[in-house]
């Protein structure tokens, strides 16, 4: 991994987004606080706060314990997604996109806020699946999410596969699973092709979600970090910017328009 970081200003990063005619953004639970969804390893994060929490979404623990997963029904009724809101950082990228110079978005996220947005969902790339969907561990069926909460309100507290009686789980990937190749095969190619890689919100901890930015830079690419803390790919940035998300994109978006 080289070294190409650098310090740019605000106005430099929006000049250099206008010239841009492929922007992919690579966005993590960073662009999502501000909607009132708590992050994961940030001061105030979900695992923070509850390390215990960490369990509910590693597939060894949900497969093995059935308390693991009575817990994870109640979270996933109780998720603040369902009444959360888009944000100005999400609207940015909207706006991104209408511009003509967004790409794609590949997102670690599974709230769906990016669609809400008004973002196209043929440019949204979920890489870590999404919550709005339950498949079958055994069968792969996949149902909606809501008609399983009704099942967990109705009195089920681990409710099974009605086609074949395997555990059910939310369509996202858990630590120990494998991602859905052709999404990941999908969000490479799209770091391939960028010309500009704009990664919002994310620790850049997990992979392969954050190797796609050494593809991008390695495929020639710029890349600028929006993060409140140091990412391990902070050295080969053109630029880290530390600015609140909800103040950074729209100031970067709004030269464009």
């Amino acid at each position: 991994m080289s070294d190409r970081s650098s310090v740019a200003p605000v106005d430099e990063v929006a000049q250099w987004l206008a010239a841009a005619r492929g922007v992919l953004a690579l966005t993590g639970a960073g662009i999502s606080t501000d909607s009132g969804i708590p992050d994961f390893r940030g001061p105030n994060g979900v695992w923070t706060r509850d390390p215990e929490a960490a369990k509910l979404f590693t597939l060894d623990a949900y497969v093995a314990d059935p308390a693991v997963r009575r817990r994870s029904w109640i979270g996933r009724r109780e998720h603040p997604a369902w009444s959360a809101q888009p944000n100005g950082g999400h609207a940015s990228l909207v706006e991104l996109e209408r511009s003509g110079r967004l790409a794609a978005i590949v997102t670690q996220n599974i709230d769906g806020l990016h669609q809400r947005a008004g973002n196209s969902p043929d440019k949204v790339i979920e890489i870590h699946g999404t919550m709005s969907e339950v498949e079958c561990l055994s069968c792969d069926d996949r149902t909606g999410m809501d008609e399983a909460l009704a099942r967990v309100a109705a009195g089920e507290d681990d409710p099974d596969c009605r086609l074949c009686g395997g555990l059910l789980k939310a369509a996202t990937i858990s630590f120990g699973q494998s991602l859905h190749g052709p999404t990941l095969r999908r969000a490479v190619r799209a770091a391939e092709r960028c010309d500009l890689l704009l990664a919002v919100g994310t620790s850049l901890t997990v992979q392969p979600a954050a190797g796609l930015v050494e593809v991008a830079a390695e495929a020639g690419a710029r890349v600028v970090i929006v993060n409140a803390a140091a990412t391990p790919y902070d050295p080969i940035a053109d630029a880290v910017l530390r600015e609140p998300i909800g103040t950074v994109l729209p100031a970067l978006v709004h030269q464009l328009i």
